[in-house]
């Protein structure tokens, strides 16, 4: 029996070295039953080496949705992880198993049950969505941990979301609306200083000229008062 390298080129000679002492050491060996069982032998065996050195293609990650997405913790609304599980060639692959993960503490959320792992299975497309993600209300950055498998493959990939809580509305309309006015006012007084110089020059009642104090415009709700 000799013994050498495995490889697909030698499989079949070594198997007929493996094989062929069972067949034909003995002239008893020699007849045809002996030798169709020998031949048997060698397919089957042949069969099972293919069979254990044959595996299927690597697998891959790829995000379509969800990654830099920003959630809105005060609607508990969140933009869902969608993923694609593919081969190299880009293939995509049917039914494989895929994990959305999300952290234990900290900024993240939950899924539709209430839980922080999601698992289910691709569709013929390759396609696994992250079904019911809704936000905690711990605003932050977080990561999804994405795990697919099919048939010993395995591949991994990261999601990050941002949970952010939206500013109160016309708190920042009235801030510009005040920065607006006070800018246009000192504005207005700059203006008027500088006419009143130019007069003073030319005319010896210029200075009797009383310059208005500038309008600030303040947000809120407006008084009427009578005259005085």
């Amino acid at each position: 029996m000799t013994i050498g390298v495995w490889t697909p080129a030698r499989r079949f000679p070594l198997c007929l070295k493996l094989v062929y002492p069972m067949t034909m050491a003995s002239p008893v060996a020699q007849s045809p039953e002996r030798v169709y069982r020998g031949i048997c032998l060698v397919l089957v065996f042949c069969l099972l080496a293919a069979s254990a050195d044959a595996q299927d293609p690597p697998i891959k990650i790829v995000i379509q949705e969800g990654q830099g997405a920003i959630n809105n913790i005060q609607q508990h609304r969140a933009k869902e992880p969608v993923i694609q599980v593919t081969h190299e060639d880009g293939e995509p692959v049917h039914a494989a198993s895929v994990t959305f993960q999300l952290p234990e503490r900290g900024p993240g959320g939950v899924f539709a049950d209430n839980s922080k792992m999601l698992t289910v299975q691709t569709d013929e497309k390759g396609v696994a969505v992250g079904h019911g993600l809704r936000p905690n209300l711990t605003a932050g950055e977080f990561q999804i941990r994405v795990t697919a498998s099919f048939r010993g493959r395995t591949a991994n990939a990261v999601i990050s979301e941002i949970n952010a809580e939206p500013a109160a509305k016309g708190g920042g309309g009235g801030k510009k609306l005040l920065i607006i006015a006070l800018i246009g006012g000192a504005a207005a007084g700059g203006l008027a200083a500088a006419l009143g110089g130019k007069s003073s020059s030319s005319s010896p009642s210029a200075g009797n000229i009383n310059t208005p104090p500038p309008t600030i415009l303040v947000p809120g709700t407006p008084t009427v008062q009578p005259p005085h």
